[in-house]
């Protein structure tokens, strides 16, 4: 008879003794996070306090923009006490509340491609109806919903994966992760392998149905659409398409590397590859709507010259200030729009 019990820790077992270059990487990933929490914070505030940005486009960029802030709080902070750590381990219950707060930042953020593709789709393949099928309040109930479903989603895996007896407690990763716990478990496991490939099912496929409807309705407008409609398709879709080409390519490997034996793959290339899609998706997405987003850029341009002309100027008077800044984000916005 197998013996079987209930951990009260598990071992990480892909960290490896790196000897003092380990401050070096503790350095560069902290680096990166306060990269992250900076860039993402900051587009969040200026959506928020900025009138002209208040549009369904916008407020879902502000979700996305708040769920890379979730899925780094569930990485970053551990992460960095790990990499100065001489034993690698954590508590079930923190084990168990990382897979949570990963996986449903997982599935918030396709959902949340999702919708910015139907918003998209609206405003470009039905212009004229746009404000009145995407109204404040529906944007508050879809965004509402997407984050229930990306928790309800996850908690499921977490209720079935807790009770199960285990034979042993090191997973052979940097993170803690569902299925590798799922492996290690003496008991009868189907109920948790069939919800696995319901979960992702639930997870990736279901939200790809809308991108790719989105997508095939916006290539057909724009194959006999004007060069003005091609011109918006392009400025406001490839952002969206490079996000979730990014995020879909990170989370595949990370799909593959549970399921299937990925040991020729070497060490560290594997460790990088599932840090991936958490650590580079948070600060790609800022960099990336924040540059190609002519509004987003133009304002963000204001806030830095005014605060700049703020600052070289202690006596100017803070209204004459604003006034500059005013004229300027509209000059700017006038320019976008032609």
């Amino acid at each position: 008879m197998v013996n079987s019990t209930q951990f009260s820790y598990f071992i990480l077992s892909a960290y490896f003794d790196s000897g003092h270059l380990k401050y070096l990487y503790f350095a560069i990933v902290i680096f990166l996070y306060i990269m992250i929490v900076f860039a993402n914070s900051f587009l969040i505030v200026v959506i928020c306090l900025k009138r002209s940005l208040h549009e369904p486009m916008y407020i879902f960029l502000c979700s996305l923009f708040v769920n890379e802030l979730y899925g780094s709080a569930g990485l970053f902070p551990f992460l960095l006490v790990q990499l100065v750590s001489d034993t690698h381990t954590i508590s079930a219950p923190l084990c168990f509340l990382q897979i949570f707060c990963l996986y449903s930042y997982a599935c918030a953020e396709f959902c949340n491609l999702a919708l910015m593709s139907y918003d998209r789709y609206l405003a470009i393949c039905c212009p004229l109806q746009y404000n009145t099928r995407m109204t404040s309040n529906k944007v508050a109930l879809f965004i509402a919903v997407m984050w229930l479903y990306s928790f309800l989603e996850c908690l499921v895996s977490i209720l079935l994966s807790v009770p199960l007896q285990l034979c042993g407690n090191i997973i052979n990763k940097v993170y803690c992760d569902n299925y590798p716990i799922v492996k290690l478990a003496c008991s009868d496991t189907r109920v948790n392998n069939i919800y696995g490939i319901f979960g992702t099912i639930l997870a990736v496929f279901v939200p790809l149905i809308p991108i790719i409807f989105s997508y095939l309705k916006i290539l057909k407008i724009c194959l006999v659409g004007s060069k003005e409609t091609r011109q918006k398709a392009v400025s406001t879709c490839t952002p969206h398409l490079a996000s979730l080409l990014n995020f879909s390519f990170g989370c595949c490997f990370e799909i593959f590397q549970s399921r299937f034996d990925m040991t020729s793959v070497p060490r560290v290339l594997r460790v990088v590859l599932s840090l991936y899609f958490l650590t580079c998706q948070p600060l790609f997405n800022p960099i990336l709507y924040g540059v190609r987003m002519s509004k987003i850029r133009h304002i963000c341009k204001s806030v830095v010259f005014c605060d700049m002309l703020l600052s070289s100027n202690p006596v100017f008077p803070n209204h004459r200030a604003m006034d500059r800044w005013d004229r300027l984000v509209a000059g700017k916005q006038a320019q976008g729009s032609h």
